[in-house]
């Protein structure tokens, strides 16, 4: 094999689009393209002055880009969606520095499909190998006291545990198409009493005289990116200090524009006729999946966020044969409407020896405790017998 030579990059600008894209297009995943993570960092929403400081790495065989990675160096978890700020409590109130720390994720964005961008072919392992060798150096050289890679793709966890790596388990939600093919097959599996509860739901838009679109593509006004971004701030200023604004309008701006082929737009309008819509769901698709992103609206309405975030998009689902939904994070209230608490996967490498030994006795237990609430969550699934 031609010899690999290991690069680190400080933006996604650095690489060449069409280089990584040959990588990152096949996989399932729409998070790891390179115009996603480029936009995030050229907007600044994902940058040094907010606490993210890229850090990518790239395999290059001659002029050949045979294996990639989004990386960043962190001094804070937000944005993550692994709450592991209880460790690093711990680590400041032991005098261990937990503090910058690698990670590998999409940014702000709890969605499963993590993985180094690797070249098809034989030497793929040699290719990770060496992916995984660089991070470790970089690691120990720069007294990081560990590297995390968040939302890991399932599938490529397993290559990932005999390098050290340990899994730590976390409850999230999925819906999965069951061969649908009209909303009242979706409906079928319920209890009676939840379908008569969905049918109100969506009903009483009718009522009010709310009709919904379904956008993608070049049928998205670029001009709604500021109308986005001011929903996405009335949701986020809900959750006073849980709240997830991670984006700055520049970033609308920007994929609303130049990445409108990922991006699904629900658009909700009322009885008034008029241009701007009164409330806004924004999803990416890719494939057979569907992942569920920002939303937020002029005016609370009753179930009108059942309606954008569950509702119309399963609808879009089911006429486009996708068989997969990923609602986002959020509460218990998705298990009514048919999501199962799912675990995703967080994998964690440390280098500091007292955080390794922590991590590793307590890991196996706080596992068993997830997969217990995913059971509690799962026991409400108001499906009947055999739904």
């Amino acid at each position: 094999m031609e010899s690999l030579e290991i690069r680190w990059h400080k933006t996604m600008a650095e690489i060449p689009q069409a280089a990584w894209d040959r990588l990152a297009e096949p996989l399932a995943t729409p998070l790891l393209e390179w115009q996603w993570l480029h936009l995030l960092e050229a907007s600044g929403s994902i940058a040094p002055q907010t606490g993210w400081h890229p850090r990518h790495l790239t395999v290059w065989q001659g002029e050949r880009l045979v294996g990639a990675a989004p990386l960043y160096l962190k001094q804070h978890s937000m944005g993550e969606f692994v709450f592991d700020q209880w460790w690093a409590r711990w680590a400041l109130e032991s005098g261990i520095a937990y503090y910058p720390k690698l990670v590998g994720m999409s940014p702000a964005t709890p969605a499963v499909g993590y993985r180094f961008l690797l070249a098809e072919g034989a030497h793929s392992a040699d290719i990770q190998a060496a992916m995984l060798q660089a991070i470790d150096a970089f690691c120990m050289r720069n007294n990081l006291s560990g590297a995390h890679l968040l939302f890991v793709d399932p599938h490529w966890r397993a290559a990932l545990e005999p390098h050290g790596f340990t899994a730590w388990h976390h409850q999230s939600f999925l819906w999965q198409n069951q061969g649908c093919a009209s909303f009242e097959d979706y409906l079928r599996p319920f209890k009676s009493i939840q379908r008569r509860n969905i049918r109100r739901e969506r009903d009483r838009m009718t009522q009010t005289g709310i009709r919904f679109q379904a956008l993608s593509g070049d049928r998205i006004d670029p001009a709604w990116a500021d109308i986005m971004y001011d929903y996405y701030l009335n949701t986020n200023a809900q959750y006073g200090p849980f709240a997830a604004r991670y984006l700055n309008a520049d970033f609308f701006r920007a994929i609303f524009r130049h990445h409108r082929r990922r991006l699904l737009l629900i658009a909700a309008h009322g009885p008034q006729a008029g241009e701007r819509p009164l409330a806004l769901s924004l999803l990416l698709h890719k494939g057979d999946q569907l992942i569920g992103r920002y939303w937020g609206c002029a005016d609370t309405i009753k179930d009108l966020h059942f309606n954008m975030c569950f509702y119309e998009p399963i609808q879009w689902a089911i006429d486009h044969h996708i068989q997969t939904f990923d609602p986002g994070a959020g509460s218990a209230h998705k298990i009514y409407r048919g999501f199962v608490a799912v675990a995703n996967t967080s994998l964690h490498r440390f280098y500091e020896p007292r955080l390794d030994v922590l991590f590793r006795h307590f890991i196996d237990g706080i596992n068993q405790a997830e997969q217990d609430n995913i059971a509690a969550l799962n026991a409400q699934l108001p499906f009947a017998q055999g739904g």
